[in-house]
């Protein structure tokens, strides 16, 4: 079997998760247990915790799948409009057709507009790639940077807590995993200074060619600030890294004074000689933001400063996959080209992705205000993005047990919780965090009433789980 298989490890959905769906099959065979449902805060799946989807997108969606809904007089004229649009692009005016391998034309223009308004920044159609989610984008570009052998061999700088897609493809494409740590009594900071650590201490036994950015921050939910940002652009054009910025969370934003830069807009900013030379691919997705479309499986990269003939190795490396689920290419195209002031669904639209994102703001508030009431857990600002990523005190003899078991002390803790209480929590482990620190990754999607009894269940467990081993 393919080593690099085995090294592959996927925390979000890993051993905890599949206990969880045992006691779900328990629970509906009757099982007695001390809880009467398990809630599953593990994963950014905003449906599955009860978000409703936006009426807007699911229109036009449904108007491309089933076309007789056209004669359908309920639904407004401009989800029509954008309907019979995208069907004029699709090969055979059908979405069961495949499109181009990076995406339809039309629905890639549409992008490059969007991009263009949120950043006042051209945006060429040929560099943007369509893909089946944001995930599946950060493979390919990772896919065509990692060469060479032994010290050679590519690096890939990472921060930690990172999400464990990197780690994972890092370990399936045999490259080096460079770790840089955020700052977590600085909210999660970014510091250039842990940069040049990380990689002059690469530089010994690899080529370091690539830096990941994940912005806002999963699982650790900072935003980084404009200067941050400049400072990280500089740092990779001095020491010619391709930049790859994951920004899939760039519509949730919740902390006071806290605002979206895209790497993009920052790069031409600055200017020459940054403007011109740093490569860059940035990354967004329609499973996140207001959307939570994850099923449908879209998101795009875009790609800057890349050379034309790396471009098209790039192109044939897409078109191996033939193309990207196209359902998911429309619903991409309606969240790039949503309804405009004085349009019929406009009010509608707006009022409903408010309501999202409101929501969200409250519950990222009242998540640190929570945790930080409990005696050994500390909760930074959830500044944006939808997860917590607390920092959990574990009493010595609680560490010796789990080690004893050969579990992480964190896996231990989040095993336990599990059992208990019904709560599905990722340990920080997955994650990847300081020596001697121990975490856990929530969601912050579960309806604001189930989640204010979660983190009350959350504090007390913890409160108990001291005790018992103290």
């Amino acid at each position: 079997m393919n080593p690099a298989v085995r090294r592959v490890e996927y925390a979000v959905r890993g051993p905890i998760v599949t206990r969880a769906l045992e006691l779900e099959r328990e629970l509906s065979q009757g099982v007695p247990k001390p809880f009467t449902e398990v809630i599953k805060a593990n994963i950014g799946d905003a449906h599955a915790m009860g978000q409703k989807p936006i009426t807007f997108l699911r229109q036009v969606s449904a108007l491309c799948l089933c076309p007789e809904l056209l004669s359908e007089p309920s639904i407004p004229g401009d989800a029509k409009e954008r309907a019979r649009r995208l069907l004029a692009a699709c090969a055979g005016q059908s979405a069961g057709a495949y499109s181009a391998s990076p995406g339809i034309e039309l629905v890639r223009r549409d992008v490059a507009r969007f991009i263009e308004r949120r950043d006042g920044v051209p945006a060429k159609p040929d560099d943007i790639f369509l893909s089946t989610g944001a995930s599946d984008a950060i493979v390919t570009i990772l896919k065509l940077l990692v060469s060479g052998e032994g010290a050679s061999r590519t690096g890939v700088m990472i921060p930690i807590p990172q999400y464990p897609l990197y780690s994972a493809a890092i370990a399936e494409l045999s490259a080096v995993q460079v770790n840089y740590y955020l700052d977590e009594e600085h909210c999660w900071a970014l510091d250039v200074g842990e940069l040049r650590r990380a990689l002059a201490e690469a530089r010994r036994h690899c080529a370091p060619r690539v830096l990941c950015i994940i912005n806002p921050g999963n699982p650790t939910g900072q935003v980084q600030s404009r200067q941050c940002i400049e400072d990280v652009i500089k740092f990779a054009f001095e020491e010619k890294l391709f930049l790859m910025a994951d920004e899939v969370y760039q519509d949730n934003i919740y902390a006071e004074g806290s605002a979206f830069h895209s790497f993009k807009k920052v790069l031409f900013e600055l200017g020459p000689p940054y403007a011109d030379v740093v490569e860059l691919a940035s990354f967004h997705s329609i499973s996140k933001g207001f959307m939570g479309e994850c099923g449908f499986r879209s998101g795009y990269v875009e790609v800057v400063n890349m050379d034309p003939e790396v471009r098209q190795q790039l192109a044939k490396l897409v078109s191996v996959r033939l193309c990207p689920p196209v359902p998911g290419q429309i619903v991409l195209d309606a969240v790039v080209d949503p309804p405009q002031p004085g349009e019929p669904s406009y009010e509608r639209f707006i009022a409903e992705k408010q309501a999202v994102l409101s929501a969200l703001a409250h519950k990222a508030r009242l998540t640190q205000e929570i945790f930080n009431q409990a005696p050994g857990i500390h909760c930074n600002p959830v500044q944006g993005a939808m997860y917590s990523f607390p920092r959990i005190e574990l009493p010595p003899r609680a560490v010796q047990e789990a080690k004893a078991q050969g579990q992480a002390p964190d896996m231990f803790f989040c095993m336990k919780l599990l059992e208990e209480t019904g709560i599905c929590v990722v340990p920080g482990s997955g994650f990847g965090q300081r020596e001697g620190t121990y975490h856990f990754r929530m969601t912050i999607l579960p309806p604001t009433e189930k989640l204010q009894v979660l983190l009350q269940k959350l504090s007390q467990f913890h409160a108990k789980f001291t005790k018992e081993y103290s």
